[in-house]
């Protein structure tokens, strides 16, 4: 699966953006590449991702899931991270990569909150003004995760702008960084936006597969037969799938959002409703109309809630190396339903929608098959949410 230039994954990804931007995102490869020859930061990065992020994470064996399923399943514990979801591990690296660059300023962006909170954490750590930039449904269906970053000392400014989501977050992020590029480091989320970014934050994310590739090999002495993991932007399934990229006989199936279905147009499933487009300096599937125009998108997970996909993503379907799914709301709260009940633990309702896929897998396959579900956040924050929707009783 040769490149044929770093900036694009076959004829996905690239830098679409406006001139001023050209310069500061040069800037950012360079420091990047020096960054990670500079012996004293990377074993900084270690103490940091050892210490504060709390890695490594367990690969644990969901024992009561894996009877009623009939497979044997394991869980990647992301949300056993500090902050509680895999963002904190590209948060940290990217922080420390800013303080490297001489940048005393870092801005994101955030849907489900969890990114927001990760980065508040890595700045207050390393000493880092913080703005978050949130969309105004998202604040109200993340309330939790909004306090959180209010408390770790980060402004969090509400977008009220289009569909008051992910989206626009990410277009107000990118208008703060044009303004103030020679103080501000944007740390972006996911594997989208413009190069370097998709690759840069793989690279902080994949160290989430390099362990579970040396945890289930302990376990079991073989790789596993599966891996599952939700697809928004696609940060938490290129960490996992990365390290296992190699491995032909490991099947890997990115989930996207289904919403409320596909014929209904209420869905964030790009690879099932989208097509090649642009946005946010990235060209990959995008869910747009006939004109180009940005469809809305609707998932019960505000971390899923987003129009585009990585465009590495797009590239390694297009190779035919990774398959993906869909799951609606109501199958996602199923499955959180299902693993909160037989292991004792809250998934997000974004890693709830690998759950309930894993689950549709298990009756379609031969039993004993081994499964690892990438678990990349707790359901702490969606518990309102939750609530609200009627999913608990009594």
């Amino acid at each position: 699966m040769r490149l044929r230039n770093k900036k694009y994954f076959g004829q996905f990804g690239g830098q679409f953006v406006p001139e001023t931007l050209m310069q500061p995102l040069t800037e950012l490869e360079r420091a990047y590449v020096k960054f990670k020859k500079d012996k004293k930061t990377q074993a900084e990065l270690k103490s940091l991702i050892k210490d504060f992020v709390g890695r490594p994470t367990p690969l644990y064996f969901a024992q009561k899931l894996s009877k009623k399923l009939g497979q044997i399943i394991y869980l990647k514990r992301e949300d056993l991270t500090h902050t509680g979801a895999h963002k904190i591990n590209n948060a940290a690296g990217q922080a420390l990569l800013a303080k490297f660059m001489g940048k005393r300023r870092v801005i994101a962006e955030t849907g489900a909150g969890q990114h927001g909170v990760a980065t508040a954490a890595a700045a207050a750590k390393l000493g880092l003004e913080c703005v978050v930039y949130m969309g105004k449904v998202d604040m109200g269906r993340q309330a939790p995760n909004v306090l959180r970053m209010k408390l770790l000392g980060a402004k969090v400014v509400p977008v009220a702008s289009g569909s008051q989501t992910l989206k626009d977050a990410i277009n107000e992020a990118l208008r703060d960084w044009i303004a103030n590029v020679s103080t501000t480091h944007y740390l972006l989320g996911s594997v989208l936006g413009p190069y370097p970014y998709p690759a840069m934050v793989r690279d902080f994310q994949k160290i989430i597969g390099q362990e579970a590739r040396k945890q289930i090999l302990q376990a079991e002495g073989r790789l596993p037969d599966y891996l599952v993991a939700c697809v928004g932007g696609g940060s938490n399934a290129l960490g996992l799938f990365h390290d296992f990229l190699p491995d032909k006989k490991v099947q890997m199936i990115g989930v996207e959002a289904g919403g409320l279905g596909i014929k209904s147009g209420k869905h964030a499933a790009r690879f099932f409703g989208g097509k090649l487009g642009v946005l946010h300096g990235t060209k990959s599937y995008v869910l747009q109309d006939k004109f180009g125009q940005i469809l809305t998108t609707h998932s019960i997970s505000a971390g899923l809630d987003y129009p585009s996909v990585g465009p590495e993503h797009s590239f390694l379907r297009q190779q035919k190396r990774i398959s993906y799914a869909y799951i609606t709301d109501r199958e996602a709260l199923a499955g959180l339903k299902l693993l909160s009940q037989q292991e004792g633990i809250i998934p997000a309702l974004e890693s709830a929608h690998a759950v309930a896929y894993a689950s549709k897998l298990a009756k379609k396959i031969f039993h004993g098959k081994l499964i690892i579900i990438n678990l990349s956040g707790r359901g702490d924050k969606d518990l309102e949410a939750i609530r609200d929707l009627g999913v608990i009783h009594g």
